[in-house]
């Protein structure tokens, strides 16, 4: 059909079917709305309707992702683009392609609300792969890597955060990132699904960032996010859309031992992500793939030059994907309530030596920002949240040979512990732990300066993660 032809007899357009789940998108800068309902069957789209608001163009692209659509497997219909909504129309003008775009992500909206309905499940197909795609250059190379091993990848963007005070084009997860990471991965010739799981992240991960910081502690919300939703999530959704593994871009391999699998250090130690995976049910691993584990980040990025990916050269994100656009201080201001308060900055015999402008702004063996004049450099020891007041000493003041961990996870018997892991850029420590009741003391062969409280420990057996743990104390 042209694009006359849909404005004269719109396909489909009319009110929500029973049972339907709606995709929406628009808004107040072009003024044109559109909404797509799919009522999924069996894995497939058993009906589907719209309605729009605007431009002729608006309708009639509508129309022409829903007549696209009709029929089509949920996988197929995850394949649609907004090219392909151009070309049923016949073409339209640069100034109208924005309909094309909205009309094609509504559609996705919707298909993303279908993952989570039973009647969406498709019948397993052996070396289908769900793949993580992020918009990086990681996770597609991963996806890559996949395809050339012969599986039929579906990729699959979380969507974890969305916030007017964060960068959305600088997070990994933002609404804008899941728009670039669904171009790319139908670029690549991928069907891709969104994920939302905002809910989840708010409760698992924010809520216990805040609620840390307001403690006076270092949380760590990747390893939380990587343990209790990302890969729990991807997996149940490997599960509904047939797959028989997930692959994601981490810097991680997975090895056996006598009682299952584990995860191990990668082949580039400068990127290895174990630590940040290491609140991994082993159980899951025998499912999960990680195609990097290999390889080096230069030899990531030859490959995917070498594949003219357009993400070849793009950037690491350095943030925390919430904290994109923004900082610490504000965002905990804007989301917990923790303004900023001034307060002292004292010495480890309680002597008052400058003033800060809130405990949250630092961690223990911070050294910058700190604003005091002494003979040596002073870094934090610790902060007091009663009364607002952050504690500095020498550098051998921070040192520490004993940590307690509290609650600690073992997969692996206590006696094979060997080292542990206390910050991610930081080299794992020979050691030895008790462990008793979810709680273990870790004895250090030698000084670590800087232990936080809230920060994780990775414990290891050589370059295997054998257990971790949130760290309570240290001395």
């Amino acid at each position: 059909m042209s694009l006359e032809q849909h404005l004269r007899e719109p396909y489909a357009r009319g009110p929500v079917p029973a049972g339907a789940v709606v995709g929406s998108a628009g808004g107040h800068v072009c003024g044109d709305l559109v909404r797509i309902a799919v009522r999924p069957a069996a894995g497939a789209i058993a009906e589907i309707t719209f309605d729009a608001e605007g431009c002729g163009a608006m309708i009639a692209a509508a129309s022409a992702c829903a007549l696209l659509a009709d029929g089509q497997s949920l996988l197929g219909a995850a394949r649609i683009t907004p090219e392909d909504v151009i070309g049923e129309l016949g073409g339209l003008s640069a100034g109208k392609r924005h309909a094309a775009d909205l009309a094609a992500d509504a559609l996705h909206r919707a298909l993303a609300k279908c993952w989570a309905d039973e009647r969406s499940a498709a019948t397993p197909v052996p070396g289908r792969m769900l793949v993580a795609m992020s918009g990086g250059v990681d996770s597609a190379a991963a996806a890559l890597l996949a395809a050339r091993a012969g599986r039929e990848v579906v990729a699959v963007t979380l969507k974890l955060w969305a916030d007017q005070g964060v960068a959305g084009t600088a997070s990994c997860c933002s609404p804008e990132a899941v728009i670039g990471a669904r171009a790319l991965a139908h670029s690549m010739g991928f069907p891709h699904i969104t994920l939302d799981l905002q809910d989840r992240f708010r409760a698992a991960v924010v809520d216990d960032f805040l609620a840390e910081h307001g403690r006076g502690r270092t949380p760590n919300p990747c390893i939380r996010c990587n343990g209790l939703v990302r890969f729990d999530a991807m997996l149940e959704l490997a599960d509904r859309v047939g797959a028989e593994a997930l692959a994601t871009g981490h810097y991680a391999r997975i090895e056996r031992d006598g009682e299952g699998h584990l995860l191990a250090a990668a082949a580039d130690t400068a990127k290895d992500q174990t630590y940040m995976l290491a609140g991994l049910d082993p159980g899951s691993l025998a499912r999960v793939r990680f195609p990097l584990g290999g390889l080096t980040k230069p030899e990531v990025r030859a490959l995917a030059r070498e594949a003219r990916l357009p993400v070849a050269e793009k950037r690491e994100s350095q943030d925390l994907c919430f904290l994109a656009g923004t900082n610490r201080e504000r965002f905990l201001a804007r989301h917990g309530g923790l303004a900023e308060r001034q307060g002292e900055v004292v010495d480890t015999s309680g002597r008052v030596l400058g003033r800060h402008g809130g405990h949250t702004r630092f961690t223990v063996g911070q050294r910058r920002g700190l604003r005091v004049a002494a003979g040596e450099p002073l870094y934090v020891k610790a902060t007091d949240v009663a009364t607002n007041t952050v504690v500095v000493g020498k550098r051998a003041e921070i040192a520490s040979r004993r940590v307690e961990v509290d609650p600690a996870t073992l997969y692996r018997d206590c006696d094979r512990v060997d080292r542990v892991k206390l910050r991610y850029r930081s080299s794992p420590v020979p050691c030895r732990i008790a462990h008793r009741n979810g709680r273990a003391v870790v004895e250090l062969q030698g000084d670590v300066h800087g232990v936080a409280p809230g920060q994780t420990a990775c414990f290891m057996e050589g370059d295997r993660v054998v257990g971790y743990g949130t760290i309570a104390a240290a001395s």
